[in-house]
C-alpha cells in the first residue's frame, strides 16, 4: 500500500504528502549554528553574529522595549504585554530577571527588545534613587547635581526678575513684530 502511494506521489510530483512534522520542533536540529556557553545555547540573530554574554554574573534587571505593533497578535500575547506595561507603542519597562518574567519574555520575544541593565559605576543606593538615569543602551548612571542651594536660588531669582522686566520681548510682541516685518518688506 505504501509503495503504491509513494509511486503515485513520485509520478505526480507531490512530495509534500510524505513530509510529516508531528510534535514540537527541536531547536538543536532546526538551528544548527548555536554556541553552547555554560549549558545554554545561543543562536545568531542577523548576519551570523553571535553576541555572547560576558562570563560574569547575569544582570538582575532587563530594559524591555516594544518594537513591533500588537495589531493581529493573539490575545495571550497582548495580555502579556499589558501585564509587563508594554501595551503602548515604543513603551519601555524595567523587568526583574526571574524565571517567570523570562518565560513571559520568551513568549513575546518577536515583539520586544531586551537589554540587560548594567551599572558601570556601581548600583545606586536608596539615597541615589532620585538621581538615577537609564540610558537607551542599558546603562544605569547616577547623576547628582553638584551646585549648592544658594546658586540654585540665585538662578531662580534671576529668572523671576527677567520675566518681570519691561524690556523683555514676550511671545506676543515677537509675533506682532514678525508680522509687521512680513507685511512691510521695505
Amino acid at each position: 500500500m505504501f509503495k503504491r502511494i509513494l509511486s503515485a506521489c513520485v509520478n505526480h510530483s507531490k512530495p509534500s504528502l510524505l513530509v510529516r512534522n508531528y510534535g514540537k520542533h527541536n531547536k538543536k536540529f532546526l538551528y544548527k549554528d548555536g554556541v553552547k556557553v555554560n549549558n545554554i545555547f545561543y543562536y545568531p540573530r542577523e548576519n551570523n553574529e553571535h553576541s555572547l554574554p560576558n562570563t560574569g554574573e547575569p544582570s538582575k534587571l532587563f530594559r524591555v522595549r516594544r518594537i513591533k505593533p500588537v495589531k493581529g497578535c493573539p490575545h495571550w500575547e497582548k495580555r502579556i504585554l499589558r501585564d509587563l506595561g508594554l501595551y503602548e507603542s515604543n513603551a519601555v519597562a524595567v523587568v526583574k530577571n526571574i524565571p517567570e518574567n523570562n518565560a513571559r519574555l520568551w513568549k513575546v520575544k518577536h515583539l520586544v527588545e531586551v537589554l540587560p541593565i548594567r551599572f558601570p559605576y556601581g548600583e545606586p543606593t536608596e539615597a541615589d534613587i532620585s538621581y538615577t538615569f537609564l540610558k537607551e543602551n542599558g546603562d544605569c548612571v547616577v547623576v547628582k547635581d553638584i551646585t549648592s542651594r544658594e546658586a540654585r536660588n540665585d538662578r531662580l531669582e534671576a529668572a523671576v526678575k527677567y520675566s518681570k522686566t519691561e524690556e523683555r520681548m514676550d511671545g506676543e510682541t515677537l509675533r506682532k513684530d514678525s508680522r509687521l516685518k512680513w507685511l512691510n518688506a521695505w
